[in-house]
């Protein structure tokens, strides 16, 4: 291991970022974090074609609210910048003719039409087209490996099309050792001659990468497993420019909830989860598309969630803070096995996080929601009102549904409850009951729910007859936290007030 620990982040802007991404750049940030490295985020935006504008921020802004942020990169500590990709564009030309002139790279000047009339010879045969060792040097394909070098330079200087082409080994047993995934081997054969630089001036990722992770001295290379068939072309590559290479670790896919097949947004959308960190809005359809942030997501049970979609402790313990996640991380404990989403566990998750967050946090997230709804309420009496129902919430938008009674007395009344609990007799009992809470004087929790009850057993009745009617007056249903606590908190006038609007409506 390299004394030195540098990982990158390197997302293409081309639209939202997926959860997968997320937790490729959480696992680099977790593994730098504990090795005292360096997290660097570099936007690779050599495809043009699909370049969206507003998405490069939209990852930064993911970060930062994940709270995962990079050391380096676009604008932050460019020590080895610029970190856009579009802005080191003419660089790669260079790198690009080193290889042409060790003869790793070669000119092809073949056009699309020729090459589809390639494949589609080779389909009528029963073949698949692979432009490489056995077919680059027949004559058939036009490159510099069967032209000479004035013809290739009559072709260049006549403004001919071209790309320059990886000359991929013949009959070798490539040798690679993945950090996840142990050791790798592959027949060159196999592999295609990939394209290393476009005809319009730009370079493939391929190189693009490599010649970007060796200036930027990565030591380990933590990306998906869709890149898995690209590492050796770039362990190659590597090799070809006689560059130390740096340790991979290609990442498990994220599954959709059944299990099968790559976690997508259609599978978000059809079974009503988000799949980006952050509410996203297309700027060309106008589609927004839900983020967890705006679903209600803490970001700390976000991470916690993503981080065992294929890593695990070794332990039964589930929860982690950041700091626990760092000291804990290790590559050897991230899965080879795809792993699958559940909807159900990330709520699981952002509920165990609720009951630990301190209740003045919850209170001012929740002041926001009750003045939208034009309700205006003293921090103190909020906080008190948070600790009294947090146990029952999985987000703070469910804290309305549990605690409106609160601030609202009930204008309607659970009517199963009602007609099982509001007998004939309990009017009568509930007057009795005003006058029996108006004579208390001190109106706390544990007096009155102590006078109460006193009160009751000397009425020789069950608790549920005055019970079940004073909640359901009180609250308007079934539910909520202690009985007593609601008394208090809602005071004695507005107690009295709500009994007799339940005498009056029931």
């Amino acid at each position: 291991m390299k004394p030195n620990i540098r990982v990158r982040f390197a997302p293409s802007p081309t639209g939202p970022l997926h959860i997968g991404g997320v937790r490729t750049a959480l696992y680099n940030y977790l593994f730098a974090k504990k090795h005292q490295g360096t997290f660097v985020l570099r936007i690779e935006d050599t495809d043009q074609t699909r370049y969206v504008k507003n998405a490069e921020q939209y990852i930064v802004d993911a970060l930062e609210w994940a709270k995962i942020p990079f050391d380096e990169g676009p604008g932050k500590n460019e020590k080895f910048g610029p970190y856009r990709q579009s802005e080191r564009k003419g660089l790669y030309k260079e790198y690009a003719d080193i290889l042409i002139n060790s003869g790793w790279a070669y000119y092809a000047f073949d056009t699309s039409e020729q090459l589809d009339e390639h494949r589609k010879g080779h389909e009528e045969a029963g073949k698949t087209f692979i432009y490489n060792w056995h077919n680059r040097e027949k004559g058939r394909l036009i490159n510099s490996l069967v032209l000479n070098k004035e013809e290739v330079k009559s072709k260049i200087d006549a403004g001919e099309k071209f790309v320059i082409r990886f000359k991929s080994p013949e009959n070798e047993n490539l040798q690679m050792e993945d950090e996840i995934r142990g050791q790798i081997s592959i027949n060159t054969n196999t592999l295609d001659d990939k394209i290393l630089f476009k005809s319009d001036g730009m370079p493939t990722y391929h190189l693009a990468n490599i010649v970007d992770d060796h200036l930027m001295e990565i030591s380990h290379v933590i990306r998906g497993e869709e890149w898995l068939p690209s590492m050796p072309l770039h362990v190659l590559l590597y090799r070809a420019f006689n560059w130390e290479c740096p340790k991979f670790a290609h990442l498990p896919l994220i599954l959709k909830p059944v299990g099968k097949g790559k976690l997508s947004k259609r599978d978000g959308d059809k079974l009503g989860f988000p799949v980006f960190p952050l509410e996203y809005t297309n700027e060309i359809s106008g589609e927004v598309s839900r983020g967890y942030k705006e679903d209600g997501y803490f970001a700390d049970a976000f991470i916690n969630m993503l981080a065992f979609l294929g890593w695990n402790p070794g332990t039964e313990q589930e929860i982690f803070s950041i700091n626990n996640l760092v000291e804990s991380f290790d590559l050897k404990r991230v899965g080879k096995s795809g792993a699958k989403f559940s909807a159900e566990k990330a709520q699981w998750f952002n509920q165990q996080y609720m009951q630990n967050k301190e209740s003045d946090e919850l209170a001012k997230a929740y002041a926001q929601i009750l003045k939208e709804k034009g309700i205006t309420e003293n921090s103190a009496f909020i906080e008190k009102v948070v600790s009294c129902v947090k146990e029952r919430a999985t987000f703070v938008s469910d804290f309305w549904s549990l605690s409106s009674f609160f601030f609202e007395a009930p204008t309607t009344y659970d009517a199963k409850a009602s007609k099982k609990n509001w007998k004939e007799e309990t009017a009568a009992l509930m007057e009795e009951l005003i006058l029996k809470i108006s004579s208390i004087a001190v109106f706390s929790s544990e007096n009155t729910e102590k006078e109460i009850k006193e009160w009751i057993l000397t009425k020789d009745i069950g608790f549920g007859k005055v019970m079940q009617p004073l909640r359901l007056s009180l609250v308007g249903a079934l539910k909520g936290p202690h009985l007593f606590d609601i008394i208090e908190m809602v005071g004695k006038e507005e107690t009295v007030q709500r009994l007799k609007n339940a005498i009056k409506n029931l």
